[in-house]
This record gives C-alpha cells, sequence and structure tokens, in this order.
C-alpha cells in the first residue's frame, strides 16, 4: 500500500494524465457530480456519487457500430472503430465497481461484444472507499462493502492523506508510474477509515434491507403477485432509472441513412418503454405493469437465476433519488417479497 497527502492529488492526477485520459468525478453547474476529463482547474468532487455512472465509458449511451456505402448492388461495410485509447477512470465507488461484474456477464460472454472488450481491455479503474454514505445507499444487501472498494486500484480518501492499494496488475502498473509522487506505508492504516465507513453504514435506514425473499427459481412464486398492479399504478414510464442504472444493458440497434451511406448505431433503450422490442408482430408487453414488473423481475429473478446468484442491482441508490414519483426497487423489495431483518 502507498500514500501521499491530499495536496499533492494534483500532481497525481497530472502524472496518470500524461500516460491516459484521466476522468475524475467533479461538480457540475447545477452543483451534482459528473465525470471529466482532468486537466489543470478540474478539481475532485465531494460528492459521495455521479448522476451517471461510470458504466457509460465501457458501454456508451451512444455509439457508432459500423457504416454502409452502397454503389449500384454493391455494399461496401466500413468499421470504423478505431484503436481504444488507455484510460482512466478515478473516484468510483464499490457499487459501481460491481456493476461491471453484471456488465461483463453481459457482453464479455460468448459471442463477446468486441466494442465493450476493448473498453474494459484499455480501462483502469480506481476505486474510492464511502467516507460518508448516503440515506439512500444500500449496498451491503447486495454483499457489497463501502469500506472496500475493488477495482484495480483500492483508495481511501482521510481529511489530510490518499492511500492507494492495488489488486490487479493494471493497478500495479499505474501505482508504479506514480511511485515517485507517493510513499509505502502500511495497510493496517486505514483500519480507522473502514471501520468508520462500517459504522455509518450501520446507522443507515435501509441497513436491514435483504434479499433472502428472491433470487431464482422464483418466477411463479412473484409473476403473478397482486402488489403489481398497485406498485406499477404511478409509473410514468419515463426511464430515467433505466438510464442512471450502472446494471441495466439494454439497446436498440438502427440505421441512419445520411444520403450519402448509411450509419448503423446503437443506443440505450428502456424496458419502461411501450415500443422497447416492438417488432412487426406488435409488443410482447403491452401494459405499463408488465413493463415495470420486467424490469424488476429481471434485476430479482430472471438475472440471478442466469448468474449463479449475481443479482443486477448494486445498491447504489440512483434510482431512489432520481425517481420523479419516488417509485423504486426498494418499495418493491419491500412489499412483494424483501424482508427487512428484525
Amino acid at each position: 500500500m502507498r500514500k501521499c497527502s491530499l495536496d499533492t492529488i494534483n500532481a497525481i492526477f497530472e502524472a496518470i494524465a500524461k500516460t491516459a485520459k484521466l476522468y475524475i468525478p467533479a461538480d457540475d453547474k447545477d452543483g451534482s457530480a459528473v465525470y471529466k476529463q482532468w486537466e489543470e482547474g478540474v478539481l475532485w468532487s465531494n460528492a459521495l456519487n455521479t448522476v451517471r455512472s461510470p458504466k457509460d465509458f465501457f458501454f456508451p449511451q451512444m455509439e457508432t457500430l459500423m457504416e454502409f456505402k452502397t454503389e449500384g448492388k454493391n455494399i461496401e461495410v466500413i468499421d470504423t472503430r478505431s484503436e481504444t485509447e488507455d484510460f482512466v477512470i478515478f473516484g468510483v465507488r464499490a457499487c459501481d465497481v460491481k456493476s461491471f461484474e453484471v456488465l461483463d456477464r453481459v457482453f464479455l460472454t460468448e459471442p463477446v461484444d468486441s466494442y465493450y472488450a476493448a473498453r474494459r481491455e484499455k480501462g483502469v479503474i480506481v476505486s474510492t472507499a464511502c467516507a460518508k454514505p448516503a440515506e439512500t445507499c444500500f449496498c451491503k444487501t447486495f454483499g457489497i462493502s463501502p469500506e472496500e472498494p475493488a477495482g484495480d486500484i483500492s483508495t481511501w480518501k482521510t481529511e489530510n492523506e490518499i492511500f492507494f492499494k492495488a489488486n490487479t496488475p493494471k493497478g500495479e502498473a499505474l501505482l508504479e508510474k506514480i511511485a515517485g509522487l507517493t510513499e509505502e506505508c502500511d495497510e493496517t492504516a486505514v483500519d480507522s477509515q473502514k471501520e468508520k465507513i462500517a459504522k455509518v453504514m450501520d446507522k443507515l435506514p435501509l441497513k436491514d434491507l435483504t434479499t433472502d425473499g428472491f433470487g431464482g427459481g422464483k418466477t411463479d412464486e412473484f409473476f403473478n403477485h397482486p402488489a403489481w398492479d398497485e406498485l406499477s399504478g404511478s409509473c410514468l414510464g419515463c426511464g430515467t432509472c433505466t438510464f442512471v442504472c450502472p446494471t441495466c444493458q439494454c439497446y436498440d440497434i438502427k440505421d441512419f441513412n445520411t444520403g450519402n451511406g448509411v450509419i448503423r448505431f446503437r443506443c440505450w433503450d428502456s424496458c419502461m418503454y411501450s415500443e422497447f422490442t416492438k417488432m412487426a408482430h406488435g409488443n410482447n408487453r403491452l401494459t405499463q405493469k408488465e413493463r415495470f414488473r420486467q424490469r424488476f423481475m429481471h434485476k430479482l429473478v430472471y438475472y440471478p437465476e442466469n448468474n449463479e446468484g449475481l443479482f443486477s442491482c448494486v445498491g447504489c441508490g440512483r434510482c431512489l433519488s432520481k425517481c420523479p414519483i419516488s417509485m423504486n426497487i426498494v418499495k418493491v423489495m419491500k412489499k412483494i417479497g424483501g424482508k427487512m431483518s428484525e
């Protein structure tokens, strides 16, 4: 483990940025935090988390897949991909780090999504422990420890210092680049910080939320649960929850005729939309209730059934804070089967 004074953090950022693009959470104009490319003057935000997750770096909201040029009956397929640059995402929270495991199982399973895979290969994730978890946080429900963030490098920030621990070869390589700006220290140096975070987590409102009532094999039990009518009744179908979610992976592929060829691109989609997966025969989920149920059944039943019990929620709390009608996965869990320990 290594450490340095927080006063030298900009020097750390500068050293990293010389060899790779560096992105850090920074305050936006409205006071929220977003990832920005670091340059002199961009400051590391003190916000708990960013509005949008770092999923964007590996699975962008919109990307061109290929282009087509036609001349008579001849069609030329143009691969528009360029070599992905090395990049570092700094300050990723433990919940968002866990989300990559969910996404990896989707995009890196055969057939591998080469666009996603290229970015995962080039990206380095530097996580940061959550010194002040929010009341909307419930990552521990899904077995995530905010005091022990994973990633290629884990960091802990105190009032005056920042500590670095490499977890992977990519992390070790990055720490080597900033070795001259840091010094070695014992891992026990962050024990008190970990204890403080654990104590805060034990006081949060959702600390007792559990997944005991959910998981694979629960389809018959929950699919026709009468509570779906009540829970979905106020849903606007706006899709906000899916767009801020770090684990949602639905997308659509479209072709756009430029008049000088065709661009094929993919963009995020949402299971909450009435035209999601709509084809010539129509849509297989015609009501908002069916679409609402699909979202939460996928998170809590379908995904874990097909992925060794791994849930596709990481308890980041974004949907709790951003839903305009305050409907979220916690309310669903409590209503249809989740238990709060006594």
